[in-house]
């Protein structure tokens, strides 16, 4: 068996974007080394940490190259909304700067909102699955996993449903294409408009009426 993987081979096996499996190189998050024509190589050995460390231990062993194996842990025992709670905002983002900054948004344009933030989509997709909120907002350049590979985790539970989808990204409309897959149909924000679209994209998902005085 080989020792190391190309990074298409890794996007198939994690269930990523090649451009997801690209950055978390990058990132360190996987240790790989180019070739004398440019290409990456990725070492399995990396990849089987990164694996296990993710709750999908023993997958890189038990696949054979090619055969998808997506990261995607379960998500946590569903919570049901406690009757008249405040609506809830879940932001999966690992950037400071735009935690605050969509923190400063929603406090000042839905006050009596609760936003909780993860870092990361591991523990959003646990968090989602406590919380059930009724509006997600996903960066598509995540650690660990990226948005897109998130979203279409959710999408195959049932209580996903529930709840409003907005993606935000500095990608431009051209860097998205990888993630094509599972933009379709979802309001995207481009991150240097932020102020100027997300108010309105969070008041159309959660009405007045349902905001505590």
């Amino acid at each position: 068996m080989a020792d190391h993987y190309t990074t298409l081979e890794v996007a198939k096996m994690l269930g990523m974007a090649v451009r997801s499996v690209q950055l978390m190189v990058d990132r360190n998050e996987l240790e790989a080394w180019k070739t004398p024509g440019g290409h990456r190589r990725i070492s399995r050995a990396s990849v089987e940490r990164w694996m296990t460390a993710h709750g999908a231990g023993g997958a890189a062993q038990a696949s054979a190259v090619g055969t998808p194996v997506a990261a995607r842990p379960p998500l946590a025992a569903p919570v049901g909304p406690a009757k008249g709670r405040a609506p809830q905002i879940l932001l999966i983002e690992d950037s400071i700067h735009f935690q605050n900054l969509v923190g400063l948004i929603v406090q000042q344009h839905l006050p009596g909102v609760q936003l909780q933030v993860a870092n990361d989509g591991i523990t959003g997709l646990a968090l989602y699955g406590q919380i059930q909120p009724e509006v997600l907002i996903v960066d598509i350049l995540l650690p660990g996993i990226d948005g897109a590979t998130l979203i279409t985790t959710l999408r195959s539970h049932p209580q996903f449903a529930r709840s409003h989808l907005i993606v935000v990204t500095s990608l431009d409309e051209q860097q998205r294409e990888p993630y094509a897959f599972a933009l379709q149909g979802v309001k995207v924000i481009h991150k240097p408009r932020l102020v100027a679209e997300l108010p309105s994209a969070l008041a159309a998902c959660i009405p007045q009426a349902q905001v505590p005085a």
